[in-house]
């Protein structure tokens, strides 16, 4: 079957300036929510185009025809940049394993009509004359991964999903049925220097919408482009007094972290503008165009890092023509983690004090939840997002957002990002950071993923499941000595100086994720699928002291571009066979003692067990989850399978 859609953009002329004609389309079309009666697109567009869309397949010459007004959520964030969530019904439902075809066509202003390989060429694949999905409700092939940081020393590990659906074209058995991006997907808290240039490119081009800054030293987001301390220098134009020292410690300063790589905050985001222009710069290549990546506003200390910088950036703008291509051939499905809000997000109450008692703060925090929602969680699941969007697109008008802070207040208040597919197997994705089970003894202590409440809700998602596919951020079974070296740091109230974020540092959460895994009516077959810690990894779990007890395979994918120190992984990794192998009594002082973990090992390993190295994770199964493959496809081209060694 093959499903084609055909789109008329109403008629533009451009502007006399043609250094600043914008391209109808800025960002996308991104394949979001995908089933059989349906298809979701998202999009950032220049204007507030009338659509006609036309969806058609070699069975059946017409599914949906009609101007796609009444389908869209259009919500206006510039002057020039509109963002639509489209989900178009179709009249046929769509057949299981077909590769699906769509166009999107415009006339221009001389009525001339171009369809989506005029505007983008680069949009297709080979000799193929528009984007195509494949779509398949039966599970067999997923890909899958986190933590994409752009200019990090790293290639970039969506290229290989760009690779993988291209090599699909001469396989079709080969092609991934989806994609799951399980956290940081935006760096929000670590941009570096050019690309904070480029942002402030694209709020000018786009007039993206400006607004007033309670509690800081400017009175608005637009002085932020002229300001002497807008590149590496943030910090300085934060709220400084005794009232907020705990904000600006927690939050807002860039901390060297033991374990983890530092945190640099020095460009932090700020604006709602800012945090939109982010997205029209990570997803695509438009808005570099034209886009001179110098300014005279970089003070002389920090030129050498700019540089550094720069080189990296120009890297990652290369591949970006890729990425775009991979993004509108599969259904992609987001998740949030911190670095898309902040660094230490909600990670302990003490933090969240700090944060939300302080209006500055909260707007930092609010305006990269309005992109997320805006960006990201809407396209995951409309219909369940469908009150939030009634009660938020109101406040969306032509000059900008009306009540700000209501705004935000909705969006902090809203528990209900997590989501089901209704695939086979079905798959769970948790969020795992607005739903903290939160310390009551100590404002230091380690709040816990998932508080009861949603722990419960969890475990009537999996109750009589034959299989499950569950997406959480943060891996559920970590690594143990790093998990006993950020216990140590916590019991001290260091909790944030080592980003204790994992399953096992709260036991209220810790017994109760481990009880629904013992549960008599838990899936017999569980696959999780997680990321965040920049290196990969798998697990096979099973429970000890259990006749029938359920099999666990744990796939961690980390990160997309970005990567661990190498040396200090090494180490870890070592110190972590000899201090907790399978004979270890060390292993009894662990949540983790009534359960079996077998590590599987990258192929190119003969001891090692971590593999580091950006890409993207494949993961294939079959029907009821018995069998799981797990493997990294690397960003330059190569192919780490991890396998069960004796």
């Amino acid at each position: 079957m093959w499903l084609f859609f055909n789109i008329d953009l109403q008629k533009t002329k451009p502007s006399q300036n043609s250094q600043q004609v914008l391209p109808p389309i800025i960002a996308g079309p991104i394949l979001r929510a995908i089933s059989e009666t349906s298809i979701t697109l998202w999009m950032l567009v220049s204007h507030k185009y009338e659509f006609n869309a036309k969806v058609w397949t070699k069975q059946s010459e017409s599914l949906f025809d009609q101007n796609i007004k009444q389908f869209s959520n259009i919500v206006k964030v510039g002057e020039k940049a509109f963002i639509y969530v489209t989900t178009l019904p179709l009249s046929e439902t769509l057949t299981e394993g077909s590769r699906c075809y769509y166009d999107i066509s415009i006339n221009d202003y001389r009525g001339a009509r171009k369809n989506l390989k005029d505007l983008m060429p680069d949009i297709v694949y080979g000799q193929q004359s528009t984007p195509s999905f494949y779509f398949n409700k039966r599970i067999k092939n997923v890909l899958h991964g986190s933590c994409r940081k752009p200019h990090h020393t790293s290639q970039d590990g969506m290229l290989a999903v760009d690779l993988a659906l291209e090599e699909s074209f001469e396989d079709h058995t080969s092609s991934p049925d989806l994609l799951l991006l399980s956290g940081d997907q935006a760096y929000i808290d670590d941009v570096a220097g050019p690309t904070l240039v480029a942002i402030n490119h694209v709020i000018e081009r786009l007039g993206l919408f400006q607004e007033e800054l309670l509690g800081a030293t400017i009175e608005n987001s637009k002085q932020l482009l002229t300001d002497k301390h807008c590149y590496y220098q943030r910090p300085t134009l934060l709220p400084d007094n005794d009232t907020t020292e705990t904000v600006m410690s927690y939050f807002f300063k860039g901390k060297k972290k033991p374990i983890f790589t530092s945190v640099n905050a020095n460009n932090h985001l700020i604006s709602f503008a800012e945090v939109i222009g982010m997205y029209a710069l990570i997803w695509s290549p438009e808005m570099w165009h034209n886009t001179e990546l110098k300014t005279n506003n970089i003070a002389p200390q920090f030129a050498a890092t700019y540089a550094e910088e720069l080189k990296w950036v120009e890297d990652f703008k290369q591949g970006l023509p890729r990425v775009r291509r991979a993004m509108a051939h599969i259904p992609v499905y987001m998740i949030f983690d911190d670095h898309d809000v902040t660094d230490d997000w909600n990670l302990t109450r003490g933090w969240e004090e700090a944060v939300y008692n302080n209006a500055f703060a909260k707007r930092i925090v609010g305006n990269a939840l309005i992109g997320y929602w805006l960006c990201q969680g809407w396209g995951n699941d409309v219909s369940k997002l469908s009150p939030l969007t009634e009660k938020l697109v109101p406040f969306f008008t032509d000059t900008g957002i009306t009540e700000h802070e209501k705004v935000i207040d909705i969006l902090l208040h809203w528990d209900q990002w997590h989501y089901t597919l209704d695939t086979q197997p079905k798959i769970v994705v948790l969020d795992t950071r607005t739903q903290r089970w939160r310390s009551e003894s100590s404002l230091s202590k380690p709040s816990g993923l998932m508080d009861w409440e949603a722990l419960c809700d969890l475990q009537q998602e999996l109750i009589n499941q034959p299989s499950v596919i569950m997406v959480s951020p943060a891996p559920i079974f970590g690594v143990k000595l790093i998990e006993t070296i950020q216990r140590i740091f916590t019991f001290f109230g260091r909790a944030l100086m080592v980003d204790a974020e994992n399953w096992m540092a709260h036991k209220g959460t810790a017994s109760v994720i481990l009880n629904i895994f013992r549960h008599y009516k838990t899936p017999p077959h569980f696959v999780i699928l997680s990321g965040d810690v920049h290196y990969s990894f798998v697990y096979d779990i099973t429970l000890k002291f259990r006749r029938n007890s359920p099999h666990i395979t744990q796939i961690t994918s980390s990160g997309i571009k970005n990567e661990f120190p190498h040396k200090l992984l090494s180490w870890f990794d070592k110190l972590n066979r000899i201090l907790f192998g399978t004979k270890s009594p060390l292993n009894w002082f662990t949540q983790r003692r009534n359960m079996t973990i077998r590590h599987r090992r990258p192929n190119n390993q003969q001891i090692n067990t971590l593999l580091n190295g950006s890409g993207i994770g494949q993961v294939k199964v079959n029907r009821d989850c018995t069998e799981v493959d797990a493997s990294v496809l690397l960003a330059n081209g190569k192919k780490v399978k991890f396998i069960t060694r004796d």
